[in-house]
């Protein structure tokens, strides 16, 4: 049985990898599809550490790539819940690149992911509630429960949005498109 509550530092994760040049795209830098690839990852660590359950990704909010990461940089992922709802979870991300020589570490990305706690029926199950014990905690929380709000609202705003083809061409004068119906 999954305890009731549990804290933010119980369920952190921490993964370090040094970047090779089998991870790299055409121009030398990182691909950001191997990146994503880790926070994935991490997110399921990180999720499944604090529901004791499988967990699957329910969805990628935010993945900002702030800046490039080179090769041979050291990679820092540091992951930890943010929200929990009922059977969801949102895994905040924080990735760091290493200089190794200089030892001069940037923050290279953000990221935001919600995952769902699974039984072996592939059930969704009910997951820890979570104990804020920090400020930072507080607002990570917070945070979170705001850009679920905006998240709903874009969605509610999106599906009642009906446009005909004459107000739609209209509304995209000034864009770089060309409309050739």
């Amino acid at each position: 049985m999954n305890q009731k509550f549990k804290t933010v530092e119980s369920s952190k994760v921490e993964l370090s990898e040094l970047m090779l040049p089998s991870h790299s795209n055409f121009s030398g830098k990182i691909h950001g599809g191997f990146i994503l690839s880790l926070l994935d990852q991490i997110a399921f660590a990180c999720a499944s550490k604090h529901s004791a359950t499988y967990c699957v990704t329910a969805s990628v909010d935010t993945v900002d790539f702030l800046s490039p990461i080179e090769i041979g940089e050291l990679v820092t992922m540091k992951a930890s819940i943010n929200y929990v709802g009922r059977t969801s979870m949102v895994v905040g991300i924080r990735v760091e690149a290493e200089h190794i020589q200089t030892g001069v570490v940037k923050h290279c990305n953000s990221s935001y992911f919600t995952m769902v706690a699974k039984d072996d029926q592939g059930k969704s199950v009910r997951v820890p509630g979570l104990i804020l014990e920090t400020e930072k905690e507080l607002k990570r929380f917070f945070n979170s429960v705001k850009r679920n709000s905006l998240r709903k609202e874009r969605e509610a705003y999106s599906n009642q949005l009906e446009y005909s083809v004459n107000e739609l061409i209209h509304e995209l004068e000034g864009h770089n498109v060309k409309i050739d119906l």
